[in-house]
């Protein structure tokens, strides 16, 4: 990975300090900053304050931004930067940003760069030298995990799920055997095709799936992949934004000796807790049966 370089200056402005850089002295700043994903006032107030202060906001869909910008009073110019632009108009953005020009990234909704434009942007800026900040708010990836009830201390995002058949049978096969939190995202369209397919690999694995997250009609579901299909099943029609949460599979656990496992941790230094949140990522021990094991092999007390 490239180290960013840090523009040479003999004083260095904070982070904290989101005004114009517009003298034309230093390089500007890009800020990554999330909206929100529904309910527009989940938006931050250091977010607001940002949008107001920037020289330009770079939009996924102008018209859609300016629904929260002009509920905040922001009349900062904003340009659109979507997947189909990305490319084309990060150079410029990048040229004005090197002349002294502060912009704000966003999206539609949530963070930039997740499964949305704006890792193109972000990924020259930092090449070119460009200070990039977070603003860091709303996600539908993180909402949809604190609420599922499922140990996420481990988890892996894997964006949208396929749309061919036989890929979606890959993708559901794949998260079977990993002992991971799998989260992911699928439109209203496909989500009952979607559920059969899990359902049939993935048994009675528990899934959550939250739909129109912050919205009017959130709505949280929880059981097996069978279970929330029948729910969804008996409605007129399915609507919203989806994200779904995948309880972890066994992994390797039905072919791996706990106490082999454990000792082989240990000989490479994990301990204690550590150990036995290893011991289910690598292998789907269980994390107390783990740490059980580990204390034994210490020679400490389990009780």
């Amino acid at each position: 990975m490239k180290a960013t370089q840090a523009p040479r200056r003999r004083t260095r402005r904070r982070t904290e300090d989101t005004g114009n850089h517009n003298t034309g002295e230093l390089p500007g700043i890009l800020f990554v900053v999330a909206t929100p994903i529904g309910n527009l006032d989940d938006i931050t107030v250091r977010a607001i304050d940002v949008l107001k202060k920037v020289n330009f906001i770079a939009c996924e869909d102008t018209r859609r931004s300016r629904i929260l910008l002009d509920k905040f009073q922001i009349s900062t110019k904003c340009i659109s930067l979507h997947r189909f632009t990305e490319r084309k108009k990060a150079d410029k953005i990048i040229q004005r940003l090197a002349h002294g020009e502060s912009c704000a990234l966003i999206s539609d909704a949530g963070t930039p760069a997740i499964s949305d434009p704006g890792m193109l942007l972000v990924d020259e800026a930092q090449e070119a030298g460009i200070k990039v900040v977070p603003i860091p708010g709303p996600s539908a990836l993180m909402a949809a995990l604190s609420v599922s009830g499922i140990d996420c201390s481990t988890f892996v995002f894997r964006g949208f799920i396929p749309r061919r058949t036989q890929d979606r049978v890959a993708f559901f096969e794949d998260i079977a055997g990993d002992p991971r939190v799998a989260v992911m995202f699928e439109s209203p369209k496909r989500i009952m095709a979607v559920l059969r397919i899990a359902a049939e690999i993935l048994g009675d694995r528990i899934v959550v799936l939250a739909r129109e997250i912050t919205k009017v009609h959130e709505e949280i579901l929880r059981g097996a992949p069978a279970e929330v299909e029948q729910e969804l099943g008996a409605r007129d029609a399915i609507q919203g934004e989806i994200c779904l949460v995948v309880a972890p599979g066994r992994g390797q656990s039905v072919d791996v000796d706990p106490q082999v496992a454990v000792r082989e941790l240990m000989e490479q230094g994990y301990t204690g807790k550590r150990l036995a949140n290893e011991a289910q990522r690598r292998y789907g021990i269980k994390k107390s049966a783990a740490y059980e094991t580990f204390l034994k092999l210490n020679g400490q007390k389990t009780a």
